[in-house]
């Protein structure tokens, strides 16, 4: 077992810094990742992102949004929480969470930590989850891969992922909500999220009765990560266009009427949009639909496709606004 030091808080060079050991032939060693993302929501791999997330929030709050390949719920990350990656040469074909976190359970215990595996994925405190734990088996190379809410914010953690799922309808695999909290108040010492990744260290080497082995990546390894950034993680196709196809339906009631939106999106591309309503207008609503089809359903693109389009015109009262509240 070896473990490699990445100090990267931006999620999508992480992510991508993941998969690159994983997937990489040349890596067919053991090792741990230890890592910490800025603000951000991973979604799962088969996960309709618009689904998963409270759009607005998100916008206003500048957290970023990446997709993983292992597949599970999406998490919320910040600078509170530390991830762990055990990277390994697999022992069966067939998913297996116990064995690959029982160093994070035993490791805890010795900080003090009373926790216990929950369900199918998750490791618990009271009842209360602060780690769910996501694996992937690809040519004999198992990722096993979790969170440890350590001193996250989780009054962002519930507003981020506070989405009205009653608006759109997938076949995307849903999170499921769950009590949660942070390790902090239960360990014994005064520490914080650095030292507590320090510590952790040093207790799952001691589990495999090793000393803590660094291994250096080189800076080809570097560059070739960047470029999956570039390439993948970093692109609106991977981390909302790879959505499942989905229906969206928006309702609202204003002065100047009733507006209801239904969309058809593939892909993240918006293709098909039908407007009803009790408006008054003036012009054709096949003319303001048209102009929604084809573009990525996404706040800003929408803001754009409708910059020059006088709404009133099709909605009569119906300020723009007010319909583009319908969309979200």
């Amino acid at each position: 077992m070896k473990f490699i030091e990445n100090n990267s808080i931006d999620p999508h060079y992480n992510l991508a810094f993941e998969e690159y050991i994983f997937k990489n032939s040349d890596f067919n060693e053991d090792f741990v990742l230890l890592w910490r993302n800025g603000s951000s929501i991973i979604i799962g791999k088969n996960q309709n992102t618009l689904e998963e997330i409270n759009m607005d929030y998100v916008k206003e709050n500048n957290i970023n949004v990446v997709r993983r390949v292992t597949g599970g719920g999406a998490v919320y990350h910040d600078l509170g929480n530390l991830n762990f990656s055990f990277i390994t040469k697999a022992q069966s074909n067939l998913i297996d969470f116990k064995t690959y976190n029982i160093p994070i359970i035993k490791a805890l215990e010795r900080l003090g930590v009373n926790c216990e595996f929950s369900g199918r994925n998750d490791i618990v405190i009271d009842g209360k989850k602060f780690s769910g734990i996501a694996q992937s088996i690809i040519k004999g190379r198992v990722l096993n891969h979790g969170t440890l809410l350590f001193d996250s914010k989780l009054d962002t953690l519930s507003k981020a992922l506070n989405v009205k799922r009653d608006k759109i309808e997938s076949k995307g695999v849903k999170s499921v909500s769950s009590r949660v909290t942070n390790i902090k108040p239960y360990v014994k010492d005064d520490i914080d999220v650095l030292q507590f990744k320090q510590i952790l260290l040093k207790n799952i080497f001691e589990y495999f009765h090793q000393p803590v082995e660094i291994y250096e990546l080189s800076d080809e390894d570097r560059r070739n990560i960047q470029r999956m950034v570039d390439e993948r993680y970093g692109t609106w196709e991977w981390n909302f266009g790879s959505s499942p196809e989905f229906n969206y339906k928006g309702y609202g009631r204003f002065e100047g009427g009733s507006v209801e939106v239904r969309l058809h999106v593939v892909k993240g591309i918006i293709q098909n949009c039908k407007i009803y309503g009790d408006f008054f207008g003036k012009a054709d609503v096949k003319e303001l639909e048209e102009k929604l089809i084809g573009i990525k359903y996404d706040i800003d693109e929408s803001n754009k496709a409708l910059q020059d389009v006088s709404v009133g015109e099709y909605l009569g009262r119906i300020s723009k606004e007010e319909f583009l509240k319908c969309l979200w």
